[in-house]
């Protein structure tokens, strides 16, 4: 599936230097951008103190967010803010990094909502 070019996404890839699943998450986006045709403009951003993990509201590491919204459909309304490894629950069961399929709705609702004149 692919999408008509328009405004750039933003891809952020939240991760510890140390993660396990950094690499996974990185791969994983690569692909849903590639599936997906969505431009986009990943960002990655190591989050190093418990303080950085509070104010960038992030849920463990490594968290995707497409246009400022994580892509984990049960992310909405978390607020378990910390350094720690993030698990996810996805459809094949435990994984170290979100479903490319997560990241390719994600790209492609921003896409939309662009083309619409949302944000």
């Amino acid at each position: 599936m692919t999408t008509a070019p328009g405004r750039t996404v933003r891809v952020e890839i939240l991760a510890r230097r140390d993660c396990p699943s950094r690499d996974l998450a990185i791969s994983l986006v690569d692909e849903a951008i590639f599936a997906t045709g969505v431009p986009a403009r990943v960002e990655m951003i190591d989050v190093v103190t418990e303080e950085q993990a509070r104010r960038r509201r992030f849920l463990g590491s490594p968290s995707v967010r497409v246009d400022g919204r994580d892509v984990d459909p049960w992310a909405d309304g978390r607020t378990d803010y910390s350094l720690s490894t993030r698990i996810y629950r996805t459809e094949r069961g435990l994984a170290g990094g979100p479903d490319v399929g997560w990241i390719g709705a994600a790209l492609v609702h921003a896409a939309e909502l662009a083309a619409a004149g949302g944000t």
